[in-house]
């Protein structure tokens, strides 16, 4: 769902590390230079834990190009402008009926491409080719892209783990957004090498999903104050946590509620979705999405 404009940040959303930190405007590319476009993809918070979470396939996504006219390097991605914890689950704050989502994505752009950061434990690969005027387009689609697709949505729902069955929701996080730019370049003619490209997804199961409302019809004046009770009731648990005896309590409560009463409570697009859950729950799976062109397989964890 793309959006009219992106809302202004709240001050009670902090997050841990910086948004882009060095972020620069896209820059206007001659017509005639060649660039180069190259995968690049690493463990999530390969910065601070190396390779841990790239045992588990938890990888994040970006983009790199370089200027054969002037030789400058450049990386792009997209990701949560509050930390993934902070667009996954909201904040149950005191006066407040309604859980508070501080969960914006956006796309960061800065010269330089950190090659031992992604050659270390990820990839960094040449993908294609393509012309100053071919990168300016992508640039003004970026644009676009970045103002009406403002929310981050973290989790996949999939009716079954078969391959066919029916996605009741799709995620929107770095690596759609990579997924997007490749089929923008392939619109505008690029050509992609044969290699394969996976990408890390995290994926709910779930029978139909029910319709409960948005925040005003669940927890304003004239609300469902059982409805937001149990929304409340069932986010509890997620809350950062000050003690590792919390950390446990809270997770069991986790389990009884998803895996054994089959309760999971979805806010996607500003409307909360009750998913009636089933097994196996939750699985990584580390799927092969080919370059523009290409077949698709699978494989989990």
């Amino acid at each position: 769902r793309r959006f009219d404009f992106r809302p202004k940040t709240d001050p009670y959303c902090q997050a841990r590390y910086t948004f882009c930190p060095t972020g620069s405007a896209i820059p206007l590319m001659k017509e005639e230079d060649v660039i180069e476009v190259y995968r690049l993809q690493a463990p999530v918070w390969e910065f601070k834990y190396g390779d841990l979470l790239g045992h588990l396939k938890i990888m994040h996504d970006a983009v790199g190009f370089r200027s054969s006219l002037t030789g400058k390097n450049y990386t792009m991605e997209w990701y949560e402008l509050f930390q993934l914890g902070n667009c996954t689950f909201p904040h149950l704050r005191p006066g407040m009926d309604a859980p508070f989502w501080c969960n914006q994505g956006a796309a960061c752009f800065y010269e330089g491409i950190d090659d031992a950061h992604w050659k270390a434990n990820g990839t960094l690969v040449l993908v294609t080719t393509i012309s100053g005027t071919m990168f300016n387009e992508m640039a003004q689609w970026v644009k676009y892209d970045n103002e009406t697709g403002i929310y981050y949505e973290t989790w996949t729902v999939q009716a079954s783990p078969d391959k066919k069955s029916t996605v009741w929701f799709d995620s929107y996080e770095c690596s759609k957004f990579i997924l997007r730019t490749y089929q923008k370049l392939a619109d505008l003619g690029a050509v992609f090498k044969k290699i394969q490209t996976n990408y890390t997804s995290i994926i709910l199961f779930s029978g139909e999903p029910i319709y409960l409302g948005n925040e005003t019809s669940i927890f304003g004046p004239q609300g469902n104050k059982t409805l937001a009770a149990a929304i409340r009731d069932f986010y509890n648990p997620f809350k950062p946590h000050q003690s590792v005896r919390e950390f446990f309590v809270d997770l069991f409560r986790i389990i009884d509620r998803v895996i054994l009463n089959h309760q999971f409570y979805l806010f996607y697009n500003l409307e909360y979705w009750f998913l009636p859950m089933k097994s196996p729950y939750l699985k990584i799976i580390y799927e092969e999405v080919p370059l523009p062109g290409g077949s698709k397989a699978s494989s989990g964890i």
